[in-house]
């Protein structure tokens, strides 16, 4: 073979080693967009997915759009849009037109079919930009979907024994915007603001002693349940007590599993809950170099009824979607293809084509290639949210300017109850 050739065939090898190499790489799903970018972009009807397999839970979802309706009537909801073309006046009526597409759906013999078309008809669609591209430039369109709930946890409302490890009532000098909820800081006696305290402070010095609400068994526990933002505590007495979001330090997310990957505890594959938790079984003494890095700190409060996420409204099992609340849209209808754990049987998955609220933002959710949906309470759930790890598309739907004018009208839901202010 000549020598010409022979570089030839070397070329050739090499190039396709190198696409193979990056199509073995996964996005960054992880990476955090620029500052004022939003998730988002608008798409053609060539690009709609099929809205029609949209049935699996169907049931549940009008129940989910009315917390979302409650949340919009809010006033402080009027600051969260415009959202790129999206503004408030839209924004109601996208959710009001939605609402009353399900209960005309519902008298239909192809419930899917109708919505299906009803969206093509008179809504528009977007699409996210998903993680960013492994080489680099732009992005992927995919975005990697985990899996929250409101775990069930042994705990004492004193301590003592076993229960060495608290979770914190809402502190009474935490500062925030009384129409946001955004933390300001600490308000000290002299009326000026503070930082708040981190999680070293609070956990390390002590500094809210005094304020616990009540005492778990373990401190990964304690934590995960801080980074969940919700739980259902068994009491000794046998009583149950759910306890719910009431507010953080004000401090952003960061991920300990960064730094345990940086040291090779972890691999990005095996990062998740149980893998982590394991290994603080064997290293508690490494908890406070890891656990520590994760400056925030989330607050409770106990709750009656469903738990409430982060727009504080309550989050509905398999149709309540959490999100990056700086580049998504709050409340708003969303689309989601994705494999999720099958229900009897978690280890399984199948591929869910529907609809969730986008009503919640997790701690660990800081970009536009994560979402996270929520499971629902207790053990059950606790297992299908620790399988849940796949990678899928996520579409937002939007009614046309056009027809906002017929959707004026507030609908029942919207007078449940007094509209709630969202938590950040």
């Amino acid at each position: 073979m000549h020598s010409s050739s022979v570089r030839a065939c070397v070329v050739i090898l090499m190039a396709a080693l190198m696409v193979a190499c990056h199509k073995d790489q996964k996005p960054d799903f992880y990476s955090e967009l620029p500052p004022g970018a939003k998730a988002l972009r608008k798409i053609g009807p060539a690009e709609y997915p099929d809205f029609s397999r949209c049935m699996w839970n169907f049931a549940v979802l009008p129940h989910a759009v009315d917390q979302s309706l409650q949340y919009i009537a809010h006033g402080s909801a009027r600051k969260a849009y415009p959202y790129l073309d999206i503004d408030y006046p839209r924004a109601v009526a996208s959710l009001r037109a939605f609402r009353l597409l399900l209960d005309e759906a519902a008298k239909q013999p192809d419930p899917g079919k109708y919505i299906d078309q009803q969206i093509r008809d008179r809504f528009e669609v977007y699409k996210s930009i998903g993680g960013r591209n492994p080489e680099g430039t732009g992005y992927t369109d995919t975005v990697l979907f985990t899996g929250y709930c409101t775990p069930d946890r042994e705990a004492s409302l004193t301590p003592g024994g076993a229960y060495r490890w608290p979770i914190y009532k809402r502190p009474s000098d935490l500062a925030t915007d009384k129409d946001t909820g955004e933390v300001k800081g600490r308000q000290l006696p002299d009326g000026s603001v503070a930082p708040y305290w981190t999680r070293a402070q609070i956990e390390g010095q002590g500094k809210l002693t005094g304020q616990e609400l009540a005492w778990l068994k373990s401190r990964w526990e304690a934590y995960v349940v801080t980074v969940q933002g919700s739980a259902r505590l068994k009491l000794p007495d046998g009583r149950i007590m759910i306890v719910g979001y009431a507010g953080n330090n004000g401090y952003n997310y960061t991920s300990p599993s960064d730094q345990m990957i940086q040291d090779g505890i972890l691999t990005r594959e095996n990062r998740n809950i149980r893998s982590i938790g394991a290994y603080f079984d064997s290293h508690p003494e490494a908890m406070d170099k890891y656990l520590w890095l994760n400056q925030r700190f989330v607050f409770f409060t106990e709750t009656s009824g469903d738990p409430v996420g982060c727009l504080n409204v309550p989050v509905t099992e398999m149709a309540t979607l959490a999100t990056d609340k700086e580049v998504y849209p709050r409340a708003m209808p969303a689309f989601l293809i994705a494999p999720v754990p099958v229900p009897e049987s978690p280890t399984q998955k199948f591929e869910f084509h529907g609809f969730m609220m986008d009503q919640d933002a997790g701690g660990a959710i800081r970009a536009a290639g994560r979402a996270d949906i929520y499971m629902g309470i207790g053990d059950p759930a606790e297992q299908r949210a620790g399988h849940q790890l796949a990678e899928g598309a996520l579409y937002y739907i939007a009614i046309k300017p056009d027809y906002i004018p017929q959707y004026q009208t507030p609908l029942p839901a919207e007078s449940l109850r007094p509209a709630p202010k969202p938590k950040q």
